[in-house]
Formats: structure tokens, sequence, C-alpha cells
């Protein structure tokens, strides 16, 4: 029997084995338990119409990357430095791109923006001010200041009392561009600001090593202490604020406060004057902190200038400030020697230290004892340039320390006359534009120091003003200084400057030209008060006159190859030239009418006016291009000298003929002026026939006027002249005329011989229309011509009579029996003659005081009537019908115009003989 085989050991194993072991590879993820629970949610995705972010933002304004105003607004606060930053470049970009969105959103961006004026991120400050200085400052200058100043203000507060000194600095800098937009701010916070800038100033010194923040610190310094007045401000130079700040301003200016008190009300302002007083020693101190790096380095790099510069600037600023406070408007400044005695000078109430401006004049002159450079040169000129005027603003005195008057006069007198100040060669280092600060000193400082050097700065200042630029700034400060010092002439000190000085005006005038009128008019200013200060035949006075000659020691044009100046030139050549029959206008023609009308009045302090300097004013009067105000400006200045024995009674006469001959009238036609396009100077014509008349009417009694210039205008007359020359010699004939006429006989037969030929000018030029509505015009404008001979007909019924005989006579004969001088007008033919004698003589029936006079002249009348039917019918003339036609038509008016006339006459004649 076969035995059964026993079992493995792997079953039994199998059988005692609970779990099962499962070996699993080393990062595959293990299934789920059996008993979990499956949380897995099935969903469709809802989709809603209009629902996405770009159709919300369809038509607004949004930056490139899609954000709107309002998220980029709320993402500048964002905690990160990128997004901050992003942000605002992205507010710029949509407002540069949509101007529209500042406006609506002004106060709300800016009240958003200000929060980073204290951000501790550089970048982004920097990111800030560029926003605020190109968009939104420049868009909002126009609007109301009052609430970007409050709202900004606050904040840059904060930020300048920030713990990071770079943080407080660029508040500086916020500050200076707010002012630069809107002044006010500086005069609505002016204690607080100046508190701040003595505070960052006075609590360390980092500004050695932090030399670039301090610069922008100190440039908004300037920048304020600038809106203070000051002794050399114009009234009205201060920049714009509110009334209130105004009013509490100049509650201190001596031009709006009572002269009559040397006291000078603070009220408003003594707060600031405190802080400035306290401001200055330290803005002296940091100066001084500065001093030793002028010995210690090699050159003086670019920001410890820039810093030195704003300090001294700032402290100029302030001493003139108090010393227009002061109220010292004299001749002589405080002197400066009772600050070295007192130790403390006051100025109504406060104090400038006279040992910390002592501080100032030892260091002068800047001098180190390194080899200077072209450009250090210049930079120590122009600090020695702004500590000379700290001290020409306090003092002129000689009894100050000789040894230091005698440094500032050395320095000044070299400077003026370019020479090597301090055994030092700088270059260019006495640049016009760093001089013209001092030339504003020279005639105070010229009344205060000794003969001596009186003489030596006099000669530095006139070389100075020969030789600089005409249109360079220079000469304008050059000619401001020569204004004041136009002392009497009993100042025998400074006379031969005086002439000098003189001297150079004409060719100053006519160098500068019309491109400079800022430059002429300060010439002619000085011109004027020349002859205002000038005494009756005194040398001044002399001099005054030579102008309008050649003076041979007068050097204007600079030969540029040989460096000579070679040309000279008067004051004609200002107004006018005559070469080669040629008229070459100079440039009072293309001047501002202000500087004319300087100019002429100038003129009038000629103790006697040359021929040819009327003669070239003559030519500008008659030039259309002159102004009519400026014309009637000149008459009215030559009939004032001449009234003061400044112009011959022949030079004066024919200077006014002159303009009645060559006064051209534009249009030549004498047309309405509606129907030119173009202005007419008819007007402008009538004024000048007006005036003329007057001022010779007033030179002398009408008898003897009328005998010198009964010739005169007749020969005027009876040159071939256009109708509006002849209308003013006639009316002026008529002027110095009387009823009955003093017209001589020969005088009444030659204008018989002219008139005629004038009437039928006006008529031809002056054609009758067919619109009813410039009918009325035309015979109005007639009129107005032949008004002037209406009343020689009425002085002089002998000239009336000849002129009807005349008349007639034209009609009579043919065209080759005319004189000479009737070719013209009279020259016509027949049929046209006739109708313009026609519309006269209807023009005369139809004035009033013409019917009374041409009733005597009844046959006259009736001989013209009688040629003209002749005419009309004979057959021997070469007419057309329609010529005839109307020829017959104005006959036909003419004769009924003149029946009822005659008839009336006649019975009025009657009546008489019966009585």
């Amino acid at each position: 029997m076969v035995k059964t085989k026993a079992p493995s050991k792997k079953k039994q194993q199998k059988r005692g084995v609970d779990f099962k072991k499962i070996r699993r590879k080393i990062g595959r993820k293990l299934p789920p338990p059996q008993n979990a629970t499956n949380t897995e949610i099935k969903s469709k995705a809802i989709i809603l119409p209009e629902q996405s972010i770009a159709s919300e933002k369809a038509g607004l304004a949004v930056s490139k990357k899609g954000l709107t105003l309002k998220e980029l607004l709320q993402q500048t606060s964002h905690h990160n430095v990128k997004v901050r930053k992003d942000a605002l470049i992205g507010i710029r970009d949509i407002l540069l791109k949509f101007p529209a969105e500042l406006k609506l959103h002004k106060l709300a961006v800016i009240e958003k923006l200000r929060e980073r004026i204290s951000d501790d991120d550089k970048l982004v400050r920097e990111a800030l001010y560029q926003l605020l200085k190109s968009v939104i400052f420049p868009g909002c200058k126009e609007d109301s200041k009052g609430p970007i100043n409050s709202l900004m203000m606050t904040y840059i507060f904060n930020a300048m009392t920030h713990m990071a000194i770079e943080v407080r600095l660029m508040a500086f800098k916020f500050f200076d561009l707010l002012i630069q937009y809107f002044p006010s701010s500086f005069l609505l916070y002016a204690e607080k600001i100046l508190q701040n800038y003595e505070d960052i100033l006075q609590k360390n010194k980092f500004y050695l090593q932090d030399k670039g923040r301090l610069k922008n610190a100190l440039a908004g310094l300037v920048r304020c202490l600038s809106l203070l007045p000051c002794s050399n401000q114009e009234e009205g130079d201060s920049l714009s604020y509110n009334d209130a700040t105004r009013a509490s301003l100049h509650a201190f200016d001596l031009d709006r406060s009572n002269k009559s008190t040397d006291v000078i009300c603070f009220a408003g302002l003594s707060g600031v004057v405190n802080k400035l007083t306290d401001l200055l020693p330290v803005l002296v101190s940091c100066f001084q902190d500065f001093s030793p790096l002028i010995h210690s380095m090699a050159h003086l790099d670019a920001q410890s200038f820039d810093c030195m510069l704003f300090l001294l600037q700032s402290i100029d600023l302030v001493v003139r400030f108090f010393g227009h406070a002061s109220g010292k408007n004299q001749d002589d400044f405080q002197n400066l020697s009772s600050a070295y005695q007192k130790n403390s000078p006051s100025i109504h109430g406060q104090s400038i230290s006279a040992v910390t401006l002592k501080k100032l004049w030892d260091e002068f002159p800047l001098s180190p004892v390194h080899c200077l450079s072209e450009k250090d040169g210049d930079r120590y000129f122009m600090l020695n340039v702004v500590i000379t005027e700290i001290f020409l603003q306090l003092s002129y005195g000689s009894e100050l320390s000789p040894a230091l008057l005698e440094r500032f006069l050395e320095f000044i007198e070299s400077s003026l006359s370019e020479k090597i100040f301090n055994g030092k060669e700088a270059g260019k280092v006495h640049h016009e534009k760093h001089l013209i600060p001092l030339v504003a000193f020279i005639p105070k400082i010229i009344m205060q120091v000794s003969d001596a050097w009186k003489s030596r700065i006099l000669q530095a200042f006139t070389t100075v003003f020969q030789n600089c630029n005409p249109e360079s700034p220079m000469k304008l400060a050059c000619l401001t200084a020569v204004e004041e010092m136009l002392l009497p002439e009993q100042n025998l000190e400074i006379f031969d400057d005086q002439i000098t000085w003189i001297r150079e005006l004409p060719n100053l005038l006519v160098l500068l030209g019309d491109k400079h009128p800022l430059h002429s008019k300060a010439v002619l200013r000085l011109q004027l008060r020349v002859g205002q200060a000038a005494n009756l035949n005194s040398p001044l006075a002399k001099e005054y006159d030579n102008m309008q000659y050649i003076q041979q020691q007068q050097y204007t044009e600079c030969d540029p190859t040989s460096g000579v100046w070679n040309k000279q030139y008067i004051i004609q050549d200002f107004y006018c030239t005559h070469l080669n029959g040629t008229v070459n206008y100079g440039p009072f023609m293309r001047l501002p009418r202000d500087i004319q009308e300087l100019s002429v009045c100038c003129l009038y302090y000629f103790s006697f006016l040359d021929k040819v300097l009327l003669q070239s004013l003559a030519s500008c009067c008659i030039c259309h291009v002159l102004e009519p105000f400026i014309l009637s400006r000149i008459i009215e200045v030559f009939h004032s000298a001449y009234k003061a024995g400044h112009i011959q009674i022949a030079d004066y006469i024919s200077f006014f003929i002159t303009l009645l001959s060559r006064f051209q009238v534009y249009p030549e036609k004498i047309y309405p002026t509606e129907k030119h396009e173009g202005k007419s100077n008819r007007g402008t014509f009538k004024s000048v026939v007006r005036a003329v008349c007057s001022c010779l009417s007033q030179i002398g009694d009408d008898v003897l006027v009328l005998q010198m210039l009964e010739k005169i205008v007749l020969d005027e007359i009876s040159h071939k002249r256009p109708v509006d020359n002849m209308y003013g010699f006639i009316r002026l004939l008529i002027t110095l005329d009387s009823k009955p006429t003093r017209l001589s006989e020969q005088t009444i037969n030659r204008l018989s011989e002219v008139l005629p030929e004038y009437f039928l000018d006006v008529v031809n030029n002056i054609p009758e229309e067919d619109e009813e509505s410039t009918k009325l015009l035309i015979q109005q404008t007639r009129h107005y011509y032949l008004l002037p001979c209406f009343f020689l007909f009425e002085r002089s019924n002998t000239l009336l009579n000849q002129i009807l005989k005349v008349m007639e006579s034209l009609i009579r004969r043919n065209v080759s029996s005319l004189l000479p001088h009737h070719k013209g007008a009279l020259g016509k033919d027949q049929s046209s003659r006739i109708l313009s004698i026609v519309s006269v003589l209807l023009l005369m029936h139809g004035d009033l005081k013409m019917q009374k006079l041409l009733m005597p002249c009844k046959t006259e009348i009736r001989n013209i009537l009688e040629s003209m039917h002749t005419l009309e019918s004979s057959e021997d003339i070469m007419m057309t019908i329609e010529e005839r036609h109307q020829i017959r038509t104005n006959v036909h008016q003419l004769s009924g115009e003149t029946a009822g006339r005659l008839w009336q006459f006649d019975e009025q004649n009657s009546v008489c003989c019966k009585k």
C-alpha cells in the first residue's frame, strides 16, 4: 500500500500567517485604504455672460497693463517696492494719455500720492518726484492752489522730521518742486519751513559726506528766500500769492507804506524775521565748514562748489531782506563800522551779528594755495563775487578797516578791468554774467570812496561799458548804472566819464537794431534822462546836441580782421537815412510803440534840430508802416519844440509841407473803404491835415502866416498832386484865409485854372454806382473833397465866376486847345468831361450855401447849359448814341435844378427893384 506524502512546510506556515506582507517599490503612490470615503466632487463649469474683467473696463482709461487709475492708486500702498514703483509709472502713462483724468480726479490723486513722500525706498520717492514734476503739477497750475498746498504741505512737514536723513533731504526737494509751481506755499508756511531748514543744517555735519542731497535742499532754500522782497526788487516782481499773504508781506514795504514815518510794521511776519535772524549764523557756520576743503583739495568739486554758492546766495538774500525791511532807501546805506563798534547793529528790532558776518570777510578773497584750473578759477571768482555783494549790501562807508575796504575795492577794480587778481590767472574767470551784480553797485560806490579810488573804479567801469557786446546783459546793466550816475554837472570828477558814456548812445541805438528792444529802451531812457538833466548852454547840453553829428572819438563797429572799430553812427541813422536817392529806414520803424514814443520824446530836448534830422523824421512820418499814434506824437512834440525855440520857422513849415505833399494815401482810388479788403490810411491823413492846419495857424498872426505860405501852397497846388494831397493844401489855405478873402488877385487867377481839374479828378475817382446803398456814401465822399473849395467861393465871388467860365470854355474847346497844365482829367474825351462837369454842378446845387452863391451866376450857368445843348446836338463831334443819351439826361437834370434857382433869383431881384 502506497504511503501518503507529508504536508510541506510552506503550507504549514501559511496557515499560521494573519496578514500578507506586500512589497512595494519606493516612490510609488499607495492606494487608498479599502474603507476610505470618496470625497471627489464632479461639477460642470458655470458660464455667465458679460462677466469678464475686460468687459467691466470697457471705455475706461487703463494703463498698458490694463489697470485703471483707481487700481493703480491702490497699488501705490502695496508692500512690494516694485509694485509701488510700477504703479507710479502706470499712473504717469494714464495721465499723459488721458489728461481729462487729472482734471476729474486731481485732488483724489494728490491725496493718495502724497503718502509716498515718506516712502522708505529711494526709487519710489524719485518716481513720485518725476510724476509730480512732469504731469501733475503742470496740469494743476492753472487751478486753485489752496487745496493742493494744504494737501501736500502736511506730508512734506512729516517727511522733514523723518528719522531717515535721506527721506528728510528728499522732503526739501519735494518742497522746492511745490514752490516752483505754487510760490504761495512758502509764504503760507514760512516760519515752519525756515525752522526745518535750520534743523537740517544744525543737527550734524552729515552734509560734508552727502553733498548732493544737501545741494538740492539749499537750492530750495534759495528759491524760498528769493520770494521775499529785497532791496533790488521792483514792486510786483515777487511771485503771486493770495491777498492775505500779499497784505502782510507788503506791510513793511516802503513803496506801499506811509513814507512819513520810519517805523515799519512787521504785522504778520515778525515770526519770519525771527527765524531769518536765527538762520543767518547757521548758514555762515555751514559755509565755514566747507572752507577747509578749499585748502585741502587740489580741485574744488562741483557738489562742494554748488553747496557753497547756495549758502552764500542764501546769506545774500537774508541780508537784502533786512536791508529792504530797514527802509534805508537813501543814498548812503547803513555803515558797517557801527557793527564793529556795537557788535550787533539793530535793524528795526532785529540784528545781524557783526561777528558772524566778519567770518565771511576773513575768508575773502577765497583763493587756494594750489594752482587754479580754468574751471576752478571761474568757481572761486563766483564765490568771491557773492561775498562782495553781501558786503556791499551792508556798507559803502570809508570808516571801515582800511585793509578790509582795500581788499574789496581791489577785487572790484580788477574784476571790471580784467586784470590778474591776487597774482592768480583765472582764464575765463571774468565772464560778463558774473560781473553784472557788481556793476549795479558802482553808482553807490563812487559816492562813498576816496577820490583816488573813485577815478580807478570809474575807469574800470567805462572800459567795461565800451568793450562789452551791445546786446549783452552787461551792456544793459551798465546803462542802468550810468542812468544813476547822471549827477549835477557841478560834479566835475565824473564829467569826462559822462561825456564818454553819452557819445556811445547813438552807436548803440543803431547797432542794437530792432532785435533787442529791452536794450534799446534802456538807451533811449538814458538819452531822455540826459536831455532832462542838462542845463541850457551847458557842456552836457552841447554834448546832447552833438548826437546829431558824427563824433571823431566815437567807435562802434569792429573789423574782425584788424580789430579796429571803424564805423561811426549819428542819431539820424536810428530813424532814416538817404543815400543816392534811396530811403533806408532805421530800427525806429520796427521797434514797439512804447520805444518809438520814448525816442520821439527825446527829440524835444535837442536845443536845435538839424535839417538833416528833420528830413529823416519826415521820411518816417510819410511811411505807411508808422502807426498813426506815433505820427501824431511826432507832430505834437515838434510843435512843442518849435514853441520852445528848438526849430527854426522855415524848417518847421518845410516839415509840415512835406507831410502834406508826400504823404501817399492808399488805396489810390477814392472808393469807400468798405469796398477794399485791405485797410486804408485815408483816416490817418485826415488827422494829419487837421493837425498841420492847427499847428501852422498857431505860429503867428494869420495875415503874416498867410503871406509866408500863400506862394508855397499855391506852388504845391499847381503841381499834379493826388486828390487827397490837393485837399490838404486847399484845407490849409482856407484855414489861414478869412472872409472876405485875403488872397491876392494872382492867387485867385491861378486857382481858377487849377481847381477845375481837381473837381473833375474828385468825380472821376469816385464814380457813380447803381446800388442805392452806396449812392449816399459816394455823394458824401465827393462833397467832403469839394467842401474846402465851397469855402473859397463863399469868400470870393470872383473865384466862383472864373471857375464857371473855365468850365464853360472846357466844354467848347477841343482837347488839343487845352493848356499844358490842363492835361489829365481835363484831357479826357468831351463826353466824359461834360458828364463830370454836370456832376460837379449838381454837387454845388446840393449844398445850401452854394445855392445862394450860384444865384448871381445865372449868366455863367446858362452859358454852360447852352454849350452842353450845342455839343449834344452837334453832328461834328463823334459820340455814340449811348453817350448822347446820357449827356441829354444829365443836361435835363441840371436844367431842372438850375431853372428853379434862377427863377427864384429873378423873382427876388424884381422884388428888390420894386422896393
